[in-house]
């Protein structure tokens, strides 16, 4: 990896591609469930770390690619649930035109978040009025990654209630 590092010579880089190509493409057909996502993940993995690798300060490189190859995953799903949601036949969208339907939108909101966790909805009532995470933490007595923890899943929540999914719980 440093050989490819240093010099920015492809065959260093072939190289690195062909040790660690199946193990990426595995992860990424795991998480996908589809053998063509997994190629588009995978490539895209190695694109990215291409374009990346002076970011790469060492350390385990096989680690590195697969935090990649997971946030590609992770993006690409995301993608994948907007579209559905958005081409949903039974999602109605409703455009905020005036003041007032923008208050009632807010309302709604307000009271889709009053029946999230209390820690998950606190954590998001912070963000909306602007703390950082450290903040955030501070004052609730939470480390940050719990904080952020728990903003992501609040935010799904929240996200899954507006549009009217059921939430299966743990």
């Amino acid at each position: 990896m440093h050989r490819f590092q240093d010099t920015r010579d492809p065959q260093w880089f072939a190289e690195l591609f062909a040790r660690y190509r199946k193990k990426i493409y595995f992860a990424c057909r795991a998480f996908h469930n589809d053998g063509i996502a997994a190629e588009d993940a995978t490539q895209e993995t190695f694109l990215r770390a291409y374009e990346k690798i002076h970011q790469f300060s060492g350390g385990d490189f096989g680690g590195w690619l697969m935090r990649i190859a997971k946030n590609i995953c992770i993006d690409a799903w995301r993608r994948r649930m907007q579209t559905e949601v958005l081409d949903d036949s039974e999602t109605q969208c409703v455009a905020v035109t005036s003041g007032y339907e923008l208050r009632l939108s807010a309302e709604h909101v307000l009271r889709q978040m009053k029946s999230l966790p209390a820690e998950q909805r606190q954590c998001l009532e912070m963000k909306i009025e602007g703390y950082s995470y450290e903040e955030t933490a501070t004052r609730m007595g939470l480390t940050v990654e719990a904080v952020k923890s728990h903003l992501q899943n609040g935010r799904r929540r929240l996200w899954l209630r507006m549009a009217g999914t059921p939430i299966r719980s743990k």
